[in-house]
């Protein structure tokens, strides 16, 4: 299996990730052969490795058994595509990194059991390699959240009066938690003190938001083909995020037209909502906060011992603003 290219510009990290790819392939073991295989292609099919790169990197602070780290952070990215897997199925959608989805060759059935499976990969990795109980109980707690973060989503459908708040109290859950839940685990599981892994939890938490921001502005800004997924699919299925929030903060009435409409959207309604979001400069204002909650975790970053992994999650985190994809 192979990383993605980013990562040969960070090789205190590239050879680990490649270990954690091997070590799911590894414990990939269902009968299933076409689901086994469906599954091994979607986390082959050019995924970042953020999360599991944060778990390594902040376990890079202390000598440490590298081999368990890669363990937890292998949990920590089958964790993230079981979540995948689900989202895609909510969503109905057809394409996730650039492939089909699950859900589009299987059907929902079979995704749904899918993504179960590797929850249980994901338990399975923790059980066997987590040397504190409270590692499993964090664990717990974060996907709690994250699923506290669906269902707030899920709750706040066509809200044409969703504020910001609402939004980042949504994200924080979906997508920030198993950023921090990474780190967290990293730090902790390496023998760093409660206080340090607290402060890693911080980072991972305010660079999984922004990692989000940074998400929801490509769906304004890029194409499914460049993507690797539907864009601007959320606005027609209720999910307003960031940029159509700020956007329609501006003039509520110009919006309402097309939003009103629901599912019923066309096409046609879907780009005319993101012509006036970029016209009601959403997408600027999506950034600067974006930017907001990358400073705050530069800031952190900035403050860990001088050490090679503080410097790579320094420029990994910087990067991370600009990616187009």
């Amino acid at each position: 299996m192979k990383i993605h290219p980013m990562w040969h510009e960070y090789p205190i990290v590239a050879n680990e990730l490649t270990q954690v790819l091997n070590l799911i392939e590894k414990n990939i073991t269902t009968d299933n052969r076409p689901v086994a295989d469906a599954i091994l292609d979607l986390i082959n099919a050019g995924g970042k490795l953020l999360r599991p790169a944060y778990c390594l990197l902040f376990s890079q602070f202390h000598e440490t058994d590298r081999h368990k780290m890669v363990a937890l952070a292998a949990a920590m990215e089958t964790l993230h595509t079981a979540t995948l897997i689900h989202d895609d199925i909510i969503d109905d959608s057809d394409l996730r990194r650039g492939q089909e989805s699950l859900q589009a060759q299987f059907g929902k059935d079979t995704a749904v059991y899918a993504g179960d499976y590797l929850f249980v990969v994901c338990f399975k990795l923790l059980a066997n390699y987590a040397s504190d109980l409270r590692s499993v109980q964090q664990d717990g707690r974060h996907m709690e959240a994250i699923l506290n973060g669906e269902l707030d989503q899920m709750a706040a459908r066509y809200n044409l009066d969703m504020t910001i708040k609402q939004y980042i109290k949504q994200v924080s859950g979906k997508t920030g938690h198993l950023f921090a839940l990474s780190s967290l685990l990293g730090a902790y599981e390496s023998g760093s003190s409660r206080l340090f892994a607290k402060n890693a939890e911080t980072i991972g938490l305010n660079v999984g938001i922004a990692f989000q921001l940074l998400d929801d502005i490509l769906d304004y800004s890029t194409t499914s083909e460049r993507f690797g997924k539907p864009v601007q699919n959320d606005m027609r299925e209720g999910v307003y995020s960031a940029p159509l929030i700020l956007a329609m903060r501006q003039d509520p009435a110009v919006f309402a037209p097309y939003l009103s409409k629901k599912a019923a959207m066309t096409d046609t309604d879907t780009q005319a909502v993101a012509s006036l979001v970029n016209e009601y400069h959403g997408v600027a204002l999506a950034r600067e906060l974006a930017e907001g909650y990358t400073d705050k975790a530069l800031k952190a970053i900035n403050k860990l011992p001088n050490l090679p992994a503080q410097r790579a999650l320094e420029d990994l985190t910087a990067s991370l603003l600009n990616r187009q994809a």
